[in-house]
């Protein structure tokens, strides 16, 4: 788990954050703590703030106490009361409490399919019996004024396409390989996606926490780690950088730019310490008292520069097959099975498996099989080619 990254202005919890819990020994109780941060700091996209009740479940939670699904137990049980219930829809405590579990919940579960169904079993998931529209695709056209956009908003995609635009997106998305470019690359591609999924605003409400879901999930199927501890302090700037992602007016000199989202995803998957602060996207500029400059859309605050791990890492010049591939070539001893294989790493889903580890080891010549002329042979193993082995060998 990376080091968490603060930006005072958009700490959105008073109580005890579990970021203690950060620093535990047990690699898989820091993991379980950063997820539940994640899901905890989403909630500011919509302006929530989960209750101190959720927290200490969570507490429960990573301590062992309690499993994932016994918490949303707890929390639903806590909810049933009509005080407690009227209190907390004064301000939606009860629905940021409950998404934060139930996020947690997808983000610890080991199973994902890249598809656009995916994105709405999230949606549904996320918001069953808090929106009546959940899981449902938007029939109506939608405007949000953006303070980031000094009250102007995107254009998001019409509701009369949403279904079409997602499939066209998500072919797209599919025919790309992230196997074989550098970490730069990766992220510029990453966010352009993800920037697109959004700006199609496929839900009436909770899209930017659908989103987030869905990508961080995303990225684990495609074997990148990811420190998701990043949205708890950074929720709001990520939801800024996707609007300015998607927005451009000619006529005063702005343009859709995913510079900003792209410092979000290296902070996030290559441990860089970009400044991530709202204020450098407000168009026009910041003048430090919320009051924009008229100068097109050159800051007043300069954008810091990006932070670059060059001397640390070479990984924004290595190929991504270090992060999505590695695990395969580490698994493979001599001639193994594709179930043999899977089991290795730890992959249920079969498709999952075929699509981002072996189909383009395959293709990159890195992976052979015993039978190629028999390629669906029920007895057909899989082992490293010299250049597989020069590859493994490489990353020791």
């Amino acid at each position: 788990m990376g080091k968490t990254r603060t930006d005072g202005a958009e700490r959105n919890l008073g109580q005890d954050d579990l970021s203690e819990y950060l620093r535990a020994k047990e690699p898989g109780r820091a993991e379980l703590a950063g997820i539940w941060r994640a899901a905890i700091g989403l909630q500011k996209v919509d302006g929530l703030t989960p209750s101190a009740y959720l927290v200490e479940t969570a507490r429960r939670n990573i301590e062992g106490e309690i499993t994932i699904a016994e918490a949303g137990k707890i929390i639903g049980e806590y909810y049933k009361s009509k005080a407690v219930r009227a209190e907390a829809a004064k301000t939606r405590t009860d629905e940021a409490d409950i998404v934060s579990q139930r996020i947690t919940e997808i983000l610890a579960e080991p199973t994902f399919s890249f598809s656009p169904e995916q994105l709405v079993s999230i949606h549904r998931r996320l918001f069953d019996g808090i929106f009546k529209h959940a899981g449902t695709i938007r029939d109506y056209n939608i405007t949000k004024n953006e303070w980031v956009l000094k009250g102007d908003t995107v254009q998001y995609a019409s509701c009369f396409r949403l279904v079409e635009t997602m499939a066209f997106d998500f072919s797209e998305e599919k025919k790309f390989s992230y196997a074989a470019v550098s970490m730069d690359e990766v992220i510029r591609h990453f966010s352009k996606f993800i920037a697109g999924i959004w700006q199609i605003h496929p839900f009436g409400e909770g899209n930017t926490r659908t989103t987030s879901t869905f990508a961080m999930k995303y990225l684990r199927t495609l074997g990148f780690d990811v420190d998701n501890d990043i949205f708890y302090d950074n929720s709001y700037y990520f939801r800024n950088a996707l609007v300015r992602a998607n927005y451009s007016n000619i006529p005063k000199g702005i343009e859709e730019t995913t510079e900003y989202l792209e410092r979000f995803f290296r902070n996030a998957l290559m441990g860089e310490e970009n400044k991530l602060q709202s204020r450098f996207l407000l168009v026009g500029g910041w003048k430090g008292d919320s009051t924009p400059t008229s100068k097109g859309d050159a800051p007043t605050s300069k954008l810091p520069a990006p932070t670059s791990n060059a001397a640390k890492s070479p990984a924004s010049k290595t190929l991504a097959l270090s992060r999505a591939l590695r695990l395969l070539l580490d698994v493979l001893d001599g001639e193994m099975s594709r179930a043999k294989a899977m089991k290795a790493i730890g992959i249920k889903d079969r498709v999952t498996f075929t699509d981002y580890y072996l189909s383009p080891a395959l293709k990159l010549g890195l992976v052979e099989m015993t039978q190629p002329n028999s390629p669906r042979s029920p007895t057909q193993k899989y082992r490293l080619t010299p250049k597989g082995l020069a590859a493994k060998g490489g990353g020791k």
